[in-house]
């Protein structure tokens, strides 16, 4: 396999040595190419990834994969000449009259490897914003998601000539090889752990990395959020696609004393989205007996250290059942010792805390891993400024939850331990450019002053140059 990846990466820097800086017809072009795949294979992308799933809601596959890569690869069409077009730039006072400018340029050959939870969009979103900026392609889909990422492959194959794009199937070994090439630039989504081991291995090419990772994402309600206005908001945002979202809400921070009242209203918004589970074809599966075994084990954890454990099973069903099929479980009185506060979570369990005072709440923010999204619910904007200003989160929607993921003028990266960089929109664009800086010094210039030997010439240039500069 390393010799194919290496040839398959040899063939695809040998194509972009030929066309260095492809032009707009063609980016746009190729763009096209991808969103009719996209479009024309959406029915085969969702039972796919249903197979993968064991039972995947169609609508999850249609919001969180086919429709939000249309949408973003459509936003780069509409877009990409005005990215690509060269940024004039102001001259200082000494260089004049001197021009300055700035060239987007291709990187090169971009590695991206994506992850099972969204396997088709977090997999092709980059490699739009990498086609869109010029560069060629190499994709490393998981293996978990097995006939997602066989179809991707096929799908890439008959689209593209392998020098323009590719993809690559294999277990985490081949990933290890994957992540040791040298790219120009690589793109990893997954777990902060694997998350470190791509970053270690990508550094020993001096390799750029976007790592968007994950981490426990806080969703909190002021003291005036009421909890029957927000309460199917959160629970939409924990519970779609099985709650196994980077971007899901991680646990609550309520107001102390409204946890029984919260426990109402969650009761009732999830009711209302999923009145039944098991049988529910809106109610997303589990991806694997080894996940399902991990979120019992954060339950049963969180019970033995004191938990009270809240099930919501609307239709009192026999779960998981054999679609693997994990209840929404709120687990009250949950704290650090508990496995269920440590680990991110990605399933259907909510963790609630309390907190006492603003201050209290943004100190506790503040000693925590840097999540890769933050929830505020509620109306007093001054608290909600005071609160987005002390903490920091790679994104944040108010008043609802993930939706920021879905703006495609707004950049999408994690923050320390949830990642480092940005794309989506004109950030994923950069993020595959380089802006290279040109200085085009005029045929009328005194910068030969500057040249020895030095002189009193010399020493009279400097006492200029040290009042405008």
């Amino acid at each position: 396999m390393t010799s194919s990846l290496e040839e398959l990466l040899a063939l695809q820097r040998a194509a972009f040595l030929k066309e260095p800086f492809p032009p707009i017809d063609t980016r746009l072009e190729r763009l096209a190419r991808l969103e009719t795949m996209t479009v024309a294979h959406s029915e085969s992308i969702a039972k796919a990834a249903a197979a993968d799933f064991g039972h995947r809601a169609s609508a999850d596959t249609l919001l969180g994969d086919t429709l939000s890569a249309i949408a973003a690869i459509r936003h780069m069409r509409r877009h990409l000449q005005g990215w690509m077009r060269e940024r004039r730039m102001p001259t200082p006072l000494y260089l004049r009259p001197g021009r300055s400018r700035i060239v987007r340029q291709p990187l090169g050959v971009v590695g991206v490897i994506s992850p099972w939870n969204y396997p088709y969009q977090l997999a092709v979103v980059p490699a739009a914003a990498a086609i869109a900026a010029g560069n060629r392609v190499l994709l490393k889909p998981s293996e978990i998601s097995a006939r997602t990422s066989a179809l991707l492959r096929d799908l890439v194959a008959a689209n593209f000539s392998s020098d323009e794009m590719a993809v690559v199937l294999g277990d985490a070994s081949v990933a290890r090889q994957f992540s040791a090439l040298r790219f120009d630039h690589l793109l990893f989504t997954g777990s902060t752990a694997v998350g470190r081991e791509v970053a270690v291995a990508a550094a020993r090419n001096l390799t750029p990395v976007t790592l968007e990772l994950g981490g426990k994402s806080p969703a909190i309600f002021d003291t005036d959020a009421g909890f029957d206005d927000y309460a199917a908001r959160l629970a939409f945002g924990k519970l779609f696609n099985g709650g196994q979202t980077c971007v899901a809400p991680d646990y609550a921070l309520i107001p102390a004393g409204s946890t029984e009242q919260f426990v109402a209203s969650m009761k009732r918004a999830v009711v209302r989205l999923y009145p039944t589970l098991g049988t529910n074809p809106d109610y997303t599966a589990i991806v694997s007996e080894r996940h399902l075994k991990r979120l019992s084990g954060l339950v049963a954890d969180a019970r033995e250290h004191g938990a009270t454990i809240v099930a919501i099973n609307p239709a009192n069903e026999v779960l998981p059942g054999p679609e693997r099929k994990f209840p929404p479980t709120l687990v009250l009185n949950a704290d650090p010792s508990m496995a269920v506060m440590r680990e991110e979570i990605f399933g259907p369990i909510l963790p609630v805390l309390t907190y006492e005072r603003l201050d209290e709440l943004i100190s506790r923010l503040g000693i925590e891993e840097r999540p890769l999204a933050l929830y505020w619910f509620g109306h007093n904007r001054k608290r909600r400024e005071r609160v987005l200003r002390a903490t920091a989160a790679g994104g944040v929607t108010v008043n609802d939850t993930m939706w920021h993921f879905a703006a495609e003028t707004l950049p999408f990266g994690g923050i320390g331990a949830s990642g480092m960089g940005a794309y989506h929109g004109e950030r994923g664009f950069l993020t595959f450019t380089h802006e290279k800086a040109v200085f085009q010094q005029s045929r009328l210039t005194a910068a030969g002053w500057l040249y020895p030997p030095y002189g009193r010439r010399f020493d009279l240039l400097a006492r200029v140059l040290r009042r405008i500069m």
